[in-house]
């Protein structure tokens, strides 16, 4: 009787999700740069650069280990840009039940669009005939990151040869046009930097606004993540002096352009990283936990080994 009972436990323990199940990385072995998570009802939907035929491609989750690949989210781009070169896609609930997609494309100048859908995974639509941000004599304008009612993305300078900078405006209330100044809150001034500084994340814990990025060159071992400190949504934010807090160890080489995900209290770093071998054709998804140290930012991670699922 005790045998059977005990068999039981075990069985039911392993169907409801057991606290001792582990992952190792990466946890989507496929081409998907730029990752951006959205968490709505009990589903993950992540969100990536364009690649594998489509335009923004997507994957959802139920545990943010185990992805099912998703449709194109993005099936045409706004008038006033051509498709190929779709980056660095992340979404947004409004509270009329619609999503907004922010996405970068290009029309000669890579610029920042935004497409609306009544689904997570669309196909949103955006018929706007000018993008939403395009700073021009900047290099353009790519990587945006809505959050908590404010836009975040970056001046691309390095492509034309020019200081980078990361850029932070207010969203009207249904996040379709900018409100007010835009503010430059976080430029490349150090070495680890490079020439560059992007994939903004913008994120509050205990009250207080940091600002996660992405600097380094993103085709090698240099790419990381650090992150700044910022007095509200719109800066200023001062450097941390132990960035990066993410780089390039065992088989996650680069890694970088993260998001963030809460897990019933414990954060949870998503970002892209190159495999041995494989640099310059193939970033996958990886996920690490994040815990806050006396009011700083601890990732545990890159991993290679076997960890707790969230």
């Amino acid at each position: 009787m005790r045998r059977t009972l005990l068999l039981a436990v075990l069985v039911l323990a392993g169907c409801n999700g057991s606290s001792h199940s582990t992952f190792t990385n990466p946890v989507l072995n496929r081409d998907f740069p730029d990752p951006f998570v959205l968490k709505v009802g009990d589903t993950y939907y992540a969100y990536a650069t364009n690649g594998n035929g489509k335009q923004v491609q997507t994957a959802t989750s139920k545990d943010l280990v185990h992805w099912r690949l998703g449709p194109d989210a993005l099936p045409q781009v706004g008038p006033w840009s051509f498709p190929g070169n779709t980056w660095a896609p992340e979404a947004a609930a409004r509270n009329d039940d619609a999503y907004v997609l922010y996405y970068t494309a290009s029309s000669g100048t890579q610029c920042i669009g935004r497409a609306v859908a009544k689904r997570p995974l669309g196909p949103f639509v955006d018929t706007s005939k000018e993008p939403l941000v395009c700073q021009k004599a900047l290099g353009g304008s790519i990587d945006p990151d809505p959050y908590g009612g404010y836009l975040y993305w970056k001046n691309d300078g390095n492509s034309i040869g020019m200081r980078t900078q990361i850029w932070a405006q207010k969203l009207s209330p249904n996040g379709m046009t900018l409100v007010g100044t835009p503010h430059a809150i976080e430029r490349n001034d150090t070495v680890w930097e490079a020439n560059v500084v992007e994939g903004p994340e913008m994120w509050r814990h205990d009250w207080r606004y940091y600002l996660f990025y992405s600097g380094g060159h993103f085709n090698d071992d240099s790419y990381a993540v650090g992150y700044a400190t910022c007095n509200g949504p719109l800066g200023p934010c001062r450097d941390a002096p132990e960035n990066p807090i993410l780089q390039t160890t065992c088989r996650a080489h680069g890694p970088g352009h993260n998001s963030l995900v809460d897990v019933g209290g414990q954060t949870w770093i998503v970002y892209h990283a190159w495999l041995p071998h494989q640099a310059g054709n193939k970033r996958v998804l990886w996920i690490d936990k994040l815990d806050w140290k006396g009011g700083k930012p601890a990732v545990h991670g890159p991993t290679c080994t076997a960890q707790s699922t969230p």
